[in-house]
């Protein structure tokens, strides 16, 4: 009788179909990463005080690029595809945003949005005006700045024309920024500010004085929605011994 059975592989054949298969899987769940990145969430970490006391130095947020569609600056290095947005949305005031500075498109920054296309913003004696009109401030009393406990600033609970509340930090009177000349916003652009007023290069400081100027549309990368977690300052991946140094009261903060 004739044996007609096949001779099993060799171990080697046996391991390289097992590394290929490993490679493919990898890349794979790589490819499915960068496409969740680019199109969906991207994660984010906080790197200075101007958001206090809404988002500290090493918050680890999240951002949705579903908010306001698609341009360049959603996709890594900001790469020259194509110009404006895709399937693009207008920001809301209120809207806390993520994206690249005129100035420098290789670095990411974040602010909140307070004024529109076709607004008139002015700051007078660190009250903002939209419109002609004051936001409501509201004083809630003196606290210590998160990142720098020996300096005394006012919470200020302040209300966007559309309903949205927050609270900001105010460093005391006659500070930079302070009083504006009227900023118009033209079509397709923002004027966006930081929550730690006395703290914060935004759209009261031009380009050329290190601020952000009026934000074009197509710098949005997106609408940062909620802090996952929080490391501690001078915390660093690169430092072992500092990965648990986490700010745990900070953990799942929706971002408002």
């Amino acid at each position: 009788m004739t044996d007609t059975t096949a001779p099993s592989a060799s171990p080697a054949a046996s391991l390289w179909r097992e590394m290929l298969e490993i490679i493919r899987t990898v890349a794979v769940a790589l490819g499915i990463a960068l496409v969740l990145r680019i199109v969906v969430f991207q994660p984010f970490t906080i790197p200075s005080s101007s958001m206090e006391p809404g988002l500290v130095t090493g918050d680890y947020i999240v951002v949705s690029k579903l908010a306001y569609g698609w341009s360049r600056a959603s996709f890594p290095l900001n790469p020259p595809l194509f110009k404006g947005r895709f399937l693009g949305r207008q920001a809301q005031r209120g809207d806390v945003v993520v994206f690249r500075p005129p100035r420098d498109p290789s670095q990411t920054w974040i602010k909140r949005v307070i004024g529109l296309p076709g607004d008139h913003v002015q700051i007078r004696r660190g009250q903002v005006f939209v419109n002609g009109t004051a936001l409501p401030q509201t004083a809630i009393g003196l606290t210590q700045d998160h990142d720098a406990p020996d300096r005394a600033v006012l919470q200020v609970g302040e209300t966007t024309p559309n309903g949205r509340a927050y609270v900001t930090y105010d460093g005391g009177p006659g500070q930079p920024g302070d009083d504006t000349e009227v900023h118009v916003v033209p079509p397709g652009q923002y004027f966006v500010m930081g929550d730690n007023r006395d703290n914060s290069l935004d759209s009261r400081f031009s380009p050329a004085m290190g601020g952000v100027g009026l934000l074009p549309a197509e710098n949005l990368v997106g609408r940062a929605k909620i802090v996952l977690l929080s490391w501690k300052p001078g915390a660093s991946i690169l430092k072992p011994w500092t990965w648990l140094d986490l700010q745990w009261g900070r953990f799942f903060r929706v971002i408002r």
